[in-house]
């Protein structure tokens, strides 16, 4: 029996299933997990989907009115963790997925820690929707038009709009056959990638004329606090893609972006053509992929960044 045939076996068995994933939810990290909601409703099942926050420019994705900031339950038969790396990663609540009676992993990151009695990670797929997709066809779940908008929107955020080094060609032929379904991709990529709130670009802003260049322009870093967030009423993922303007920039091999959180600072990297940026960050506990990975570190901006430079050197070439 392959583990996606034992997935689907848990999920049959099981009547109470809680979704989980990690905390400061990105575009794949909600469209996989409200995909799996809407789908584990169509069997019936009595599934619950927990995020306590989220950014406002998802609230395009059918189903985010289902997302919940905590379970109605202690103990859950089945706890799904998606998009996930570790289990102390999961947002808050990680004790659903500790105190579930059957845990399963499903995932993408290089790094991941395999905390599930059962583990699904493709970490060739340039996102967790990709590899949902990929349990869907294998199932033979209808995807709807809905639930084709939520793995299109996880697909089309982790991609950065198809231009990361992770695509591949089963890439577009899922984003082709979820076009056929009649899902809306320039209208996705519009909301998702191509648009702003005043917020978002009062930080960017920012963190702009912040920005420093190291190690002769192959490094960029900027941060932004919380002193910051309230400055300009910024609501929770208004510093979204805010690494990237350092990565597009001519000559910078690594992007290092720092945003106050309640347990430090969570470091964002994001690399070009060559350095590691996962081993970097699991240098410090954190971790995720080859040129795009992250970290939650204690300490102020300097001192951080002097640490994560310090390790980014060694892998400059």
């Amino acid at each position: 029996m392959s583990s996606l045939d034992e997935i689907l076996k848990k999920i049959n068995e099981a009547n109470n299933i809680v979704i989980l994933t990690h905390e400061n939810p990105d575009g794949d990290a909600v469209g996989t997990s409200l995909a799996l909601y809407m789908a584990l409703k169509n069997m019936d099942k009595d599934v619950e989907l927990i995020i306590p926050k989220h950014s406002r420019v998802f609230d395009c994705m059918p189903g985010i009115e289902n997302l919940q900031e905590e379970g109605k339950r202690e103990e859950y038969e089945l706890a799904i963790s998606v998009d996930c790396a570790a289990i102390n990663q999961l947002n808050g609540w990680s004790k659903y997925f500790e105190n579930a009676k059957y845990r399963i992993v499903i995932d993408h990151h290089s790094s991941n820690a395999m905390f599930g009695d059962l583990n699904y990670v493709d970490m060739s797929s340039p996102a967790c929707s990709q590899v949902m997709y990929v349990l869907f066809r294998y199932y033979n779940w209808e995807i709807t038009p809905d639930i084709g908008t939520c793995l299109m929107g996880g697909i089309i955020t982790d991609t950065g709009g198809f231009q990361y080094s992770g695509v591949s060609q089963e890439t577009f032929e899922i984003a082709s056959e979820l076009l056929r379904k009649g899902v809306n991709i320039s209208k996705l990529y519009k909301v998702l990638l191509a648009t702003n709130t005043r917020t978002s670009f009062e930080l960017r802003k920012i963190a702009l004329d912040r920005m420093e260049f190291l190690e002769n322009g192959k490094i960029a870093y900027t941060y932004i606090t919380k002193k910051d967030e309230k400055k300009v009423n910024a609501e929770t993922g208004d510093y979204e893609g805010l690494v990237n303007e350092g990565r597009n920039i001519e000559g910078v091999e690594v992007s290092i972006f720092l945003h106050e959180t309640d347990k430090g600072y969570k470091a964002s990297l994001r690399s070009n053509n060559y350095v590691n940026v996962s081993d970097v960050c699991l240098m410090f506990g954190g971790g995720g992929h080859l040129r795009a990975a992250g970290v939650t570190m204690e300490g102020t901006p300097k001192q951080i960044k002097e640490k994560l430079v310090k390790e980014v050197k060694r892998q400059l070439v």
